[in-house]
């Protein structure tokens, strides 16, 4: 590319009805690795150097426009009648752009910036009217095949309904990547037909237009076929998902993080790892997860849109739209739901559930809590069994704890309610008022002890027991 790049401009087409999808949602808008299908190809227009990005919507269009949001423009084909008539829709938004337009489907989630760049300097290299993109496979399917004559030159593209059994042959295929001169652009879309087997405007008739018309086209097939997989169906989908998610674990792993098994590790595209991190298998970081340096995650743990301190260890246990301080120690079969916030050096431990929980630092909650909607000083200690009762059955209610406060086993603290500074709650209490700092909170009824009272109670039941049988409880010794 010259030193002042020629501006660029893309047009992503994702108004079709994806109908063998089999989906009541828009195939635009299906996750590979956590992004939207179409929104891969989006960002590696930008890495590109792609200034303006268009997304033609049609079907759902307001679904796919909510998904990909409004950093994007959108042209909307009202009537899905091909591709060339797509393309044909967004130009009216490039009335006064010049330079190079990128056409290309937006089902392919596995393209790379690098190769979108191969199109574009092949045309900055060659002048020609279109730079396109092609692949090479012995078995080409059911994809265009590229015609090319004697010289090698290009000459049309056949779609494969229309092609010829000795066309079908032909490993040269068309995954529909286009680098159009804007000029040739608007000069071939007007001259499209709807001739064909589907009745429809194809784009791929613009090749055999430019090439009459004495426009030079070139081809160039890309390295890895991998890249411009189309997806069409959910068995499409598990194949891109897998191969994004080997780049994504393959990206970390150069960048420091220790993948134990890859086979098994799920990483969205979003997420962010700090270097020194250990993924055990069946760990699962989703959405926007960021988490920090030096932590091990796993075995068999889930955390999705949270934000994990320097330091930290998970271990079975789920953490979902949470931040987790430095050094804390969650799991195992820990769960935190959303809004819950843990300072540093916290422990979260066997069965305790978080829920718009704040926890200062040096909390500890070793094992069977919940708690929820609660606010809870640092150094305070949470004893097995504690319950914050947050809900009342129309509302919840907050629990405040402060500093320093010793939660005794099997406590239930009734919300609203507030534990003081270095407040003792005794073990077994439900505590519905206020408890002052340093003071003991106690609610539970004294114990009575009944000596012997077990052994009465036996000696008095099993000659009871012995009657309803209809069995004798005299002594029968057989003498008179």
């Amino acid at each position: 590319m010259p030193d002042q790049p020629i501006p660029c401009a893309a047009i992503i087409l994702a108004a079709g009805k994806s109908t063998r999808m089999r989906s009541r949602l828009p195939k635009a808008i299906h996750p590979i690795c956590g992004v939207p299908l179409t929104y891969h190809l989006v960002q590696a227009c930008r890495q590109a150097g792609i200034e303006r990005v268009i997304v033609v919507i049609g079907h759902q269009g307001d679904l796919v426009r909510d998904s990909l949001g409004n950093q994007i423009e959108y042209a909307v084909q009202a009537e899905q009648r091909g591709t060339g008539d797509a393309v044909k829709s967004a130009l009216p938004l490039l009335n006064e752009f010049e330079g190079q337009i990128m056409a290309m489907v937006g089902d392919m989630p596995l393209l790379r910036a690098e190769t979108i760049m191969k199109a574009r300097r092949l045309q900055t290299s060659t002048g020609a009217a279109l730079a396109m993109l092609s692949a090479i496979s012995p078995d080409a399917q059911t994809y265009g095949r590229v015609i090319r004559g004697e010289d090698g030159r290009i000459l049309k593209i056949v779609e494969y309904k229309d092609a010829t059994e000795q066309e079908r042959k032909i490993q040269e295929w068309n995954p529909s990547i286009y680098c159009f001169q804007d000029a040739a652009l608007r000069k071939g879309i007007h001259h499209l037909q709807c001739d064909n087997v589907q009745g429809e405007y194809y784009l791929t008739d613009i090749v055999e237009i430019l090439s009459r018309m004495g426009e030079r086209v070139e081809a160039v097939p890309v390295s890895d076929s991998d890249e411009v997989i189309s997806i069409n169906n959910r068995l499409d989908m598990a194949v891109a998902n897998r191969i994004m998610r080997q780049r994504i674990l393959e990206r970390w792993m150069i960048e420091g993080v220790t993948i134990v098994d890859p086979a098994a590790t799920y990483v969205d595209a979003g997420v962010e790892i700090g270097c020194d991190t250990v993924l055990e298998p069946g760990t699962i970081l989703q959405g926007g997860a960021r988490v920090g340096e030096n932590c091990r995650l796993g075995p068999n743990t889930r955390i999705v849109d949270s934000v994990i301190g320097d330091g930290v260890t998970v271990a079975y246990s789920q953490i979902i739209e949470s931040v987790v301080g430095p050094n804390c120690k969650i799991g195992p079969f820990a769960h935190l739901r959303p809004k819950s916030c843990l300072g540093a050096n916290v422990k979260i431990g066997d069965f305790v559930e978080l829920k718009a929980a704040r926890l200062e630092d040096n909390v500890s909650a070793s094992h069977l809590a919940y708690l929820g909607d609660a606010e809870i000083g640092q150094n305070t200690n949470i004893g097995a069994g504690v319950i914050t009762c947050n809900y009342d059955g129309r509302k919840k209610h907050r629990t405040t704890i402060g500093k320093h406060a010793f939660i005794g086993t099997d406590s239930a603290l009734i919300a609203p309610i507030t534990i003081g500074d270095g407040a003792f709650i005794a073990a077994g209490s439900t505590i519905t008022d206020d408890v002052p700092p340093d003071a003991l909170g106690i609610a539970r009824a004294r114990q009575v002890t009944k000596r012997n009272w077990v052994r009465e109670r036996r000696e008095k039941i099993e000659p009871d027991q012995q009657k309803e049988k209809g069995e004798d409880t005299n002594d029968h010794t057989g003498e008179p």
